[in-house]
């Protein structure tokens, strides 16, 4: 299981929409707003980093209003 925390910059006024789209993906474990230099954070686990990338990469950064992303991996 590959464990990965990504943090997400929103355009302003998307943020209910996109926490509640990013929370229907069902890799995605957490999803949570916050105050600071990013706007939500995003707890997904998958099987593989091949999986990993996939989801950041066709199911959270492609969503409308997502400006960027940065990943961090769990280390075991």
């Amino acid at each position: 299981m590959v464990l990965s925390y990504v943090l997400i910059n929103v355009e302003l006024g998307s943020e209910e929409r996109l926490l509640a789209e990013i929370r229907k993906i069902p890799q995605v474990k957490e999803c949570h707003r916050m105050y600071g230099v990013y706007d939500m954070i995003a707890k997904v686990e998958a099987d593989s980093m091949d999986q990993i990338k996939e989801i950041i990469t066709w199911k959270i950064r492609r969503q409308d209003g997502v400006r960027s992303t940065t990943t961090t991996i769990v280390m075991e």
